[in-house]
């Protein structure tokens, strides 16, 4: 194992911000740490780097209490702005990583080639200020990822982003865990957790509601999704036993069912109206899962 927290909990005063969380991430793994705002991601993500300390519980990384001397094998990205507004891009980037245990030299040459790729170069002579939002956020991830870390921490790590960023961080981000690294990240868009993770963890209020591998938590959420294309009228079918909620589509509808089997009645009733174009079963999505176990809409 890699990183592993023990029954932590975090409170300032009475407020309790995380409450008995435990966790393990193995090495090599991504894993995705889920929830709305104010339920303990960040808090969780401080103490793992060391910033505030448990009030009870323990964290270990690779069986060692996170200390200054495991810091430079760290990388976070935090939610919020981090860096040096009135700093030049690559005067920044260089310090940052020399601060990190990396040589000036080789600073430079992975800055280099960061910039390069996240085609952002030419700014390397720019103040982090007169950059947009979007580019920030780049130059952001590469100072977490320039030192090479081993454990890579990613606060909200597309937020900003156009369409076209977010698939060039995503593939940055797999080949650097291609290359070893651990890495955990939140997000609020759940379809990248089920994109890139193969384990999560889902927050409400300090606590876990739901965690493990996505595939197995999906399985044991129960409920589907029946997806009908048809040029008929679908919505007296809502009334079948079993399902639990319709919504209509300009090309049918879609079905919350309780169970498979439903889905069969379902289609038995569908034919009779006229031709099917179209008839899956789908799993439900994190998201719906989310909506479901926390019982409110994530912003």
């Amino acid at each position: 194992m890699a990183l592993e927290v023990e029954h932590v909990t975090k409170k300032f005063g009475s407020f309790t911000a995380v409450d008995d969380l435990s966790m393990i991430v193995k090495s090599g793994q991504m894993y995705g740490f889920l929830g709305a705002n104010g339920a303990g991601k960040t808090t969780t993500f401080r103490m793992i780097l060391g910033l505030l300390d448990p009030t009870s519980g323990n964290i270990s990384w690779n069986g060692r209490p996170v200390t200054y001397e495991t810091s430079p094998e760290i990388g976070y990205l935090p939610e919020e702005r981090g860096l040096y507004p009135k700093m030049r891009v690559s005067e920044q980037l260089i310090y940052l990583a020399q601060l990190r245990g990396m040589g000036k030299t080789a600073a430079r040459q992975e800055t280099r080639k960061w910039l390069e790729r996240f085609e952002v170069a030419h700014y390397e002579q720019k103040k982090v200020e007169e950059l947009s939002k979007g580019n920030q956020q780049k130059i952001q991830l590469i100072a977490a990822l320039l030192h090479r870390p081993k454990l890579l921490i990613l606060d909200e790590p597309f937020s900003g982003l156009d369409p076209v960023n977010v698939e060039m961080l995503k593939a940055a981000i797999t080949d650097f865990q291609k290359q070893g690294a651990t890495i955990i990240f939140s997000s609020h868009r759940m379809e990248h957790v089920e994109e890139l993770c193969d384990e999560m963890s889902m927050l409400h209020h300090g606590k876990i509601v739901s965690s493990g591998r996505i595939r197995d938590v999906k399985r044991s959420f129960g409920k589907q999704n029946v997806r009908i294309r048809t040029d008929h009228e679908l919505n007296s079918l809502r009334h079948i036993t079993g399902v639990e909620s319709f919504t209509a589509t300009k090309e049918g509808g879609i079905f919350r069912i309780t169970d498979e089997r439903v889905a069969q009645l379902l289609l038995a009733e569908a034919m009779k109206f006229g031709p099917i174009r179209s008839f899956a079963i789908e799993e439900p999505t994190l998201q719906e899962i989310f909506i479901a176990k926390v019982g409110q809409q994530h912003a």
